[in-house]
């Protein structure tokens, strides 16, 4: 009765069927890393743009206060 506590069930499957899962297990993680990086390089994108914008933004508020303050030297 003790050898039966201590066996470790398994299970034996044919090889073309288990290839087959792996398959379809395989072509399943690529649609997801997929889907994944699709995701990442959009999210990539809109972050980009923004910096941009705060970039652009900073840029010309210095380029204003320079024109302000070489103003009246330049008058």
């Amino acid at each position: 009765m003790s050898d039966a506590k201590n066996t470790t069930p398994s299970v034996v499957t044919d090889p073309v069927d288990f290839n087959e899962v792996l398959e379809k297990l395989n072509l399943i993680d690529e649609k997801i890393e997929f889907v994944n990086s699709e995701i990442a390089q959009r999210i990539g994108k809109k972050l980009g743009r923004d910096i941009g914008i705060m970039y652009g933004a900073v840029a010309g508020i210095l380029i204003f206060l320079i024109y302000i303050s070489l103003s009246p030297i330049l008058i």
